[in-house]
């Protein structure tokens, strides 16, 4: 089992920036591809950012990408992943997740194949 607790979210006018953090505790000695995704108020779940247990593969959502936008990171030493967010906009709005699942090498961009999943951070973009 893994434990997941987001941080970093809160609200912010547009253009602005935010690092959101996920600490993994419990089995973190196995490999894990980690995701981040988001969920704006009657939308479904959306796939934002994922990356692979070494960090040398990572894949983002087209709306996120960009000029140094969005960027995932993860520092495995500490067990905790990142979600850097530059340029904010309203439309970025919504309760950001992060997920595991158990995998030395590939990355997903499907919520359902995620195993393991923080309880959110509310990210709030102003106009």
């Amino acid at each position: 089992q893994v434990q997941l607790v987001e941080s970093g979210g809160g609200l912010v006018q547009a253009g602005a920036s935010l690092r959101l953090s996920c600490a993994a505790s419990g089995r973190t000695s196995s490999s894990y591809a980690m995701g981040w995704f988001r969920e704006a108020p009657g939308k479904e779940r959306e796939f934002v950012a994922a990356a692979s247990w070494s960090g040398g593969s990572t894949y983002y959502a087209d709306s996120v990408k960009g000029r140094f936008r969005f960027t995932i990171s993860r520092d495995n030493a500490e067990n905790t992943v990142y979600l850097q967010m530059n340029s904010l906009k309203p439309e970025d709005t919504a309760v950001y997740y992060c997920a595991a699942r158990r995998s030395a090498i590939k990355i997903y961009n499907v919520w359902t194949m995620y195993d393991y999943w923080g309880q959110g951070t509310q990210v709030t973009v102003s106009s």
